[in-house]
């Protein structure tokens, strides 16, 4: 891998590791301090590996700079003579070295994850600000998954930093007591972590198995510290293990994207499906289903390949579940296609066109699929108004394909 596409993929994937523990280490007031050295960290990266070559271990090398930088920071800035400096170098708790063993990456990043998710800031500022500081994700990410727009995501992540500020919030594991008010908001936080991973907003990559692996690594950490109490930890867990199962069948070798219907089942990683089936089956220890629970138990029937009758009717039930639950748009609309499998094209075609899903690629291509059969001219206009408005390279080239088989027919 050459240092163009080296480097990108180490941010995404260690610069959260570093952050966290910076953060850990200097504490949630000066978080920017934190997000500066790991920025001149990938700088340094940027501006040696393509003169010097990569180093044999970048991930290492990466570490050893950060920690040198950190250093260099604190050594810098206790030479000069101002109260604030002194007040935070000063402090016996912060020392020069730092701790990135895997072990304090893992609880640092689960520390960071409760720390930023307090009550005292709002759900959708926690959420952001979880993504952002420990899960890498850009500006234009975040508005995307709010649904929302750049400057507004901004504006509510300094409004949060400065209410952690002022909260004085400790960057460790909160008390027993105060487990269950967080949790939400971290399970929800690494969910959406691993959608983006599975079906990526970004334009040239649409899955990233990197992102997915970092939501279970943290959810295993919750499940070793709070699985016996909380279920739904289970049910979420055992949903990433349903959908991890099938991803490298979701792409050829030439990177295109595989429909459901035409994935190789023997490329599905079945270990995965049967850890899914014990966490699913711990799941059900609780007294409630949470919405974790639904959509596991419906990523366990599309791990069932055979096109059945008596499935779909499963599978359409859970979605049914899933709205009367907590009502989504796009769970409405991946319904119609169930409905489509149990009560056919037209009644299908009818429920996904009240959705009116008009800047969503998925609303056109659902509705090229119910038009296929007896009206292939509409089904290539949905497709085409589907490429138009989608971002992502993998998919305009699978619309491409479908316009062309399409044509054809």
């Amino acid at each position: 891998m050459n240092t163009e596409k080296l480097i990108p993929h180490l941010f995404r994937t260690e610069s959260r590791k570093i952050s966290a523990v910076l953060n850990k280490h200097f504490g949630i007031d000066y978080m920017e301090i934190a997000e500066d050295i790991v920025s001149d960290t990938f700088l340094s990266a940027l501006e040696t590996w393509p003169y010097k070559g990569i180093p044999d271990n970048p991930k290492a090398w990466l570490y050893a700079v950060a920690k040198n930088k950190t250093k260099n920071h604190i050594a810098r800035t206790s030479n000069f003579e101002n109260n604030i400096t002194l007040e935070i170098f000063q402090n016996s708790e912060i020392s020069t070295e730092i701790d990135l063993s895997e072990r304090n990456i893992s609880d640092s990043q689960l520390q960071m994850l409760f720390a930023v998710c307090h009550p005292s800031i709002s759900r959708e500022s926690q959420i952001a600000l979880a993504l952002k500081t420990l899960c890498g994700f850009g500006i234009h990410e975040i508005a995307t998954a709010f649904l929302s727009n750049k400057e507004t995501i901004n504006k509510r992540l300094f409004r949060a930093k400065e209410k952690l500020k002022s909260e004085k919030i400790k960057i460790e594991f909160p008390e027993e007591s105060k487990i269950t008010e967080r949790l939400d908001t971290v399970l929800l936080t690494l969910y959406l972590l691993f959608n983006e991973g599975y079906y990526s907003e970004n334009q040239d990559n649409i899955i990233r198995k990197e992102l997915c692996s970092e939501a279970m690594m943290l959810l295993e950490l919750l499940l070793e510290n709070y699985a016996d109490k909380i279920p739904k930890i289970h049910a979420l867990y055992a949903l990433m293990c349903f959908h991890s199962s099938r991803l490298n069948a979701r792409k050829d070798e030439n990177g295109q994207l595989i429909l459901y219907q035409n994935q190789d089942e023997n490329n599905w990683d079945r270990s995965l499906i049967d850890k899914g089936i014990v966490h699913l089956h711990l799941a059900t220890k609780g007294e409630t289903a949470s919405k974790y629970h639904i959509e596991a138990s419906l990523a366990y029937w599309m791990t069932h390949k055979q096109d059945t009758k008596e499935k779909w009717e499963h599978v359409l039930k859970l979605y049914n579940l899933l709205l009367f639950q907590e009502y989504s748009p796009i769970a409405a609309l991946n319904r119609t296609f169930a409905l489509s499998k149990v009560y056919g094209n037209e009644v299908a075609k009818v429920e996904a066109e009240k959705l009116k899903l008009e800047t969503n690629p998925f609303y056109f291509s659902l509705l090229a699929e119910f038009n296929k059969e007896k009206n292939k001219e509409i089904a290539i206009e949905y497709l085409k108004k589907a490429k138009e408005i989608s971002t992502s390279k993998a998919q305009k080239e699978l619309i491409s394909s479908k316009i062309a088989d399409l044509l054809k027919a």
